[in-house]
């Protein structure tokens, strides 16, 4: 038995959202669903009636604001069209091929780095820095899974329910001065205006997490799963505005998004639109701040 399933039994939140990704809970209904996975979570009872901390207002968000626009939103290859015509083709992330499987890739045609991921969740990803040395049947795994399961029933993010699962193709974004991670700023946009922005740090080593105000100052909360570093000084870039100004356009006539941009030698990049964080099961730490927080979505 590997670690992971051992981790998984031993927690009954990560057990019962395992199951429910596999489809086991497919006959709840949305709310009761999510009264049982934010009890098994946040270990307390999900308020839909008043909603008041940013994790319950997200779950309310959930069953009572849909469009069918989020779920262009969501998609990763059609959202890119709606960006582009929003705030131009410029900040697009080159796309290099959109197919049904793995499979139909034709790598020889590719170039020598290019990332490929699922087109319809958030965490089927494969990025190759040398196709000569490249995993592909690893890369295989990671895309043929994430191609079978719907994250919709994870979570009830109800805009991925109906995205077509696809695989896409991107070109590779490399840090050519720094040569840090590929670094992401996510801009928390509450009824159309950023209030604060979210920077990953050592995401594949110590995985933290610290989060600014648009001044630049490390605010005092964070996420009990990847905790801030008091101690890390972040250059940022010299257009942040530009890239807050941008996240604004696009969450216009929204109640709560988050907007990311990929910034890369001050050259910016949309990366994607989420509009549940954590899927609204996020432990914020000190916790006062999930009512903070909850207070700049008026629903």
């Amino acid at each position: 038995m590997s670690n992971r399933v051992k981790k998984i039994l031993k927690n009954p939140a990560a057990l019962f959202l395992t199951l429910a990704y596999r489809g086991v809970f497919n006959w709840m209904s949305d709310e009761i669903y999510l009264k049982i996975a934010f009890r098994a979570k946040l270990h307390k009872k999900l308020n839909l009636d008043n909603p008041v901390t940013f994790n319950e207002k997200l779950q309310w968000l959930k069953l009572h604001d849909r469009s069918d626009l989020y779920v262009t939103l969501v998609d990763k290859y059609e959202v890119k069209e709606y960006v582009a015509n929003i705030i131009g083709e410029k900040y697009i992330i080159p796309t290099i091929g959109v197919y049904d499987t793995f499979d139909e890739i034709d790598f020889d045609s590719l170039p020598a780095q290019f990332v490929i991921k699922c087109t319809h969740d958030s965490g089927s990803i494969a990025i190759c820095k040398n196709k000569l040395k490249f995993d592909y049947k690893k890369a295989k795994k990671i895309i043929d899974s994430g191609l079978s399961h719907n994250p919709f029933w994870a979570a009830r993010e109800w805009p991925y329910k109906s995205v077509k699962p696809r695989v896409i193709v991107e070109k590779y974004l490399d840090n050519k001065q720094d040569k840090t991670d590929l670094r992401d700023y996510k801009f928390f946009c509450f009824n159309g205006k950023v209030k604060f922005f979210k920077i990953d740090l050592d995401r594949f080593t110590y995985h933290r997490a610290n989060y600014y105000d648009l001044n630049g100052t490390l605010l005092p909360f964070g996420e009990q799963a990847y905790p801030i570093d008091l101690k890390r000084k972040v250059k940022f870039p010299n257009n942040l505005k530009l890239m807050v100004k941008l996240a604004e356009k696009l969450a216009v006539d929204t109640k709560f998004v988050r907007v990311d941009f990929y910034n890369l030698d001050e050259i910016i990049y949309f990366g994607e639109i989420t509009f549940y964080p954590a899927g609204g099961f996020g432990i914020i730490s000190p916790s006062e701040w999930d009512q903070k927080l909850g207070d700049w979505i008026i629903i």
